[in-house]
């Protein structure tokens, strides 16, 4: 929402800067997201004269050209080499000086300099309307009817109208802030301010005109219904400040009629809509429900089918208006229109939120019905439109105010509690001080004791309505940055870590896939139904065929996430794009006993090289250990331990692991076999990690927990095993983790040996122990007995010589 510094300063005397206002809105919870400046004539004509031309010959070496000489009030004239056609002595022109930048009507910035034109110097350039961005024209230069002196800037003369333009972040349950009045009031509570707001005018029936009834037959949905008459308008532009204003707001100047209901929109915060009276058929304006399915055709052109639940504006033949979200194409204001019937109402936010929601409409009026406007406010900005309408539009009053109004919404009373007040906010406030800025909110105390009182609150704060929304106003004017945080911070109540969002781990993970040069892929659920038939792991029964298949090679849905992702590979690889590293979350589907059944997948790709060649190092081929640290950052992202490890030589590996997760498989990873890469035609090998992103999810078990740095040392000790070549390093691992306890912090291998140094069938790992104590320095007899453990259980448990 934009707000105008300069219309806030028609409301309230305010001396701070753009930059005081923001930080003051903002820190009582109307959070000010950008300052922009406004100018309501690009460049606010800076450097741009008025001047006037004494000589005016023709170019010797062009045609089209002319050799002036204009007065700008210096000394000397400024010698212009101009273009224009209708250039002539005798006339008063705009002229911009060497360093002035102009900004057209279109095209790009551009800064003057004196130049040489076909061999004559100029010293500036004499503008059109379009160079200056004062118009469209370009049939030649601006010729002025004027008695200001010469050099006098084109500012005096086009006045510019500059600006700071607050974006404010709006909460939805600040309905009251939609409008610049509303940021004025909070603005007069923070600075103890007076508010200078017109006078609700005086509107008196000046002529004869279209006769308009109104008769409403939803008042639930419409509490409050308002209208009137004018006739005698005469359609046209908008005055200048009044475009400057909506220009400033990013809004395009319509007519002055439309103008003027939106000044009031964006300045009282009350919508409005103008009807043009000849187009209301007999004279009759029925507010009420149309059947559904009813076809409405909206001012966008579009023919809209009705839900039957929203509220709508009508005459006898139908409907004229979706009340409150958007006008009928039939009844809109035209250059033709000399009658308007203007609405001003009060509308239920339910079914404004729900019609806006079912039509996909979302405009300035249905912002802010739908969060609940000011029940008294449909009057008072009915008859200051009325006599702007008058002033601007020259329309006179034809009827008197229609103001349906049964049941008047009454003022909050809300009991208040001093005890509470203190309590909620941490800080004593005494009651003269929470009187002072209740009032100054427009919130009256009453029946106030020592304990307590009653606060009044206006209908147009839909969100103050309890005891702790009134101390919330209370402390956000007051000042969060006022209450002091005591030295001992704590809480009555740490809630649990919320529900896990399954989206938003997905995208995590992607954001830290993508940030290791992972690309992500999204293939086809259809595939063929050679790849279960041939691939020796995927059952060809299990396959969920496709009644109307488009063709034999989409004629199944996917078991594996494999086959598509080779598919993408295979493409890859086919246009020289070989060192791939790709991952998919995706669906997997089999027709079992019990029925169809879905799972999701997350797949990961290696191919190629791991890094390309270079001067500092060779290309090298991506292996096991890119993939499997890559599977590992997966799982330390989401906080898992996997509980086992073991060994795959089958479909549709060559050679692979199969990490559990309990009593589960939490997936599969590892080299594809040759025979699966020539059935999707991959000519290289590939890495593939294929892991069960349904079992990941439910057992992710959110934020790591961490604890303090110990202070004392760390200590290192390396080791030496040989072991059975069937023996592996997850089985070590698991080993040293439960004999090393507590102090074992970490276990590293720094060298792996398979050769005729050693026994055939056994390989020798040297690994490193990172030993810590968190409340104590280790000695030498903790460390030995330690280690001695460690090369019991090793020897004991996965019978490893130990290598001195």
């Amino acid at each position: 929402m934009k707000i105008s510094i300069n219309r806030l300063k028609k409301y309230i005397a305010l001396t701070e800067s753009p930059e005081e206002i923001a930080d003051l809105l903002t820190q009582s919870g109307l959070e000010v997201e950008g300052i922009e400046e406004f100018i309501s004539i690009p460049g606010g004509l800076e450097g741009i004269v008025i001047g006037e031309v004494l000589t005016c010959e023709k170019h010797p070496d062009a045609d089209k050209l002319s050799i002036t000489t204009v007065d700008i009030g210096l000394d000397t004239p400024s010698h212009i080499v101009c273009g224009a056609p209708n250039v002539a002595a005798g006339q008063k022109v705009l002229l911009a000086t060497v360093g002035a930048t102009l900004y057209p009507t279109e095209g790009e910035p551009f800064a003057i300099k004196k130049a040489k034109i076909r061999g004559q110097v100029s010293e500036g350039m004499i503008c059109a309307e379009d160079e200056l961005g004062l118009g469209s024209s370009h049939a030649g230069i601006m010729v002025l009817d004027t008695d200001l002196p010469n050099g006098t800037p084109a500012s005096e003369l086009f006045p510019v109208t500059k600006d700071h333009v607050l974006e404010i972040g709006l909460t939805p349950n600040r309905a009251d802030a939609a409008s610049h009045l509303g940021v004025a009031r909070d603005l007069k509570a923070l600075l103890g301010r007076e508010l200078c707001i017109n006078q609700e005018p005086e509107i008196q029936v000046e002529t004869t005109g279209p006769a308009i009834s109104v008769t409403v037959e939803d008042s639930m949905d419409c509490p409050r219904y308002a209208g009137i008459t004018i006739t005698d308008l005469k359609v046209g532009p908008s005055p200048k400040w009044l475009q400057d204003f909506l220009k400033s707001l990013d809004m395009e100047p319509i007519n002055n009629v439309v103008d003027i209901t939106n000044f009031i929109l964006h300045d009282l915060g009350q919508p409005l809509h103008a009807f043009d009276a000849a187009k209301i058929s007999e004279g009759k304006v029925v507010v009420k429900k149309l059947p559904k399915d009813s076809p409405f055709v909206t001012l966008d052109e579009k023919e809209r089918k009705l839900s039957g639940e929203e509220l709508m504006i009508c005459d006898p033949n139908g409907g004229m208006c979706i009340a409150g979200i958007f006008g009928g194409i039939g009844s809109g204001v035209t250059e033709q229109t000399t009658s308007i019937f203007l609405e001003s109402a009060y509308f239920s936010p339910d079914v404004i939120r729900k019609g806006a929601q079912f039509h996909g409409l979302k405009t300035d009026a249905s912002f802010r019905f739908e969060r609940g406007t000011d029940p008294n406010m449909p009057v008072y900005a009915l008859k200051q439109a009325v006599k702007l309408l008058q002033e601007i539009a020259g329309g006179k009053v034809c009827s008197e105010i229609i103001d349906i109004y049964p049941e008047p919404v009454a003022d909050f009373e809300v009991l208040v509690e001093y005890g509470h007040i203190n309590r909620l906010i941490g800080k004593n406030i005494g009651p003269a001080q929470v009187r002072s800025i209740l009032e100054g909110l427009d919130i009256q105390v009453k029946n106030e004791t020592d304990k307590g009182f009653t606060a009044i609150v206006k209908p147009y704060r839909v969100d103050v309505t309890r005891e702790a929304d009134i101390i919330e106003e209370i402390l956000r004017i007051y000042g969060f940055q006022q209450v002091e945080l005591s030295e001992n911070l704590k809480t009555d109540y740490l809630a649990e870590h919320p529900v896990k969002d399954i989206n938003k781990l997905q995208y995590r993970l992607s954001e830290i896939l993508g940030s290791q040069g992972y690309h992500e892929i999204i293939t086809n659920s259809l595939t063929k139904p050679l790849y279960s038939e041939k691939s020796g792991f995927l059952d060809p029964s299990l396959n969920v065929e496709i009644y109307n298949k488009l063709s034999e090679d989409l004629g199944v849905m996917r078991q594996s996430l494999l086959f598509s992702g080779l598919e993408v590979l295979a493409h890859n690889i086919n246009r020289r794009q070989t060192d791939l590293k790709l991952f998919e979350f995706g669906t997997v589907y089999q027709k079992t006993e019990e029925g169809y059944q879905e799972g999701r997948r997350l797949a990961i790709f290696h191919s190629g090289n791991r890094s390309a060649e270079s001067w500092i190092e060779s290309s090298k081929p991506f292996g096991f250990a890119d993939l499997y640290s890559t599977v590992e950052k997966v799982l330390e992202k989401l906080n898992l331990e996997v509980s086992e490890v073991q060994m795959v030589e089958s479909a549709p590996f060559t050679y692979g692991l199969r990490l559990m997760l309990g009593q589960k498989e939490l997936g599969t990873l590892g080299l594809v076999d040759d025979s699966l890469l020539k059935l999707a035609e991959v000519r290289q090998e590939v890495w593939f990690a294929d892991l069960n992103w349904d079992l990941l999810c439910k057992k992710a078990l959110g934020l790591k927990k961490y604890q303090e740095i110990s202070k004392f040392p760390e200590v290192r000790r390396d080791l030496s095993l040989v072991l059975d070549k069937s023996i592996s390093y997850d089985q070590v691992k698991q080993v040293a983790l439960k004999a090393g306890g507590k102090l074992l912090q970490r276990i590293g291998v720094f060298d792996v040996y398979q050769g005729d140094k050693i026994e055939a069938g056994k390989k020798a790992y040297a690994l490193s122990f990172h030993l810590q104590d968190q409340e104590k320095t280790l000695t030498d007899k903790v460390i030995d007995k330690t280690m001695h453990k460690l090369m019991e259980a090793f020897q004991n448990e996965v019978g490893a010589v130990i290598r001195s």
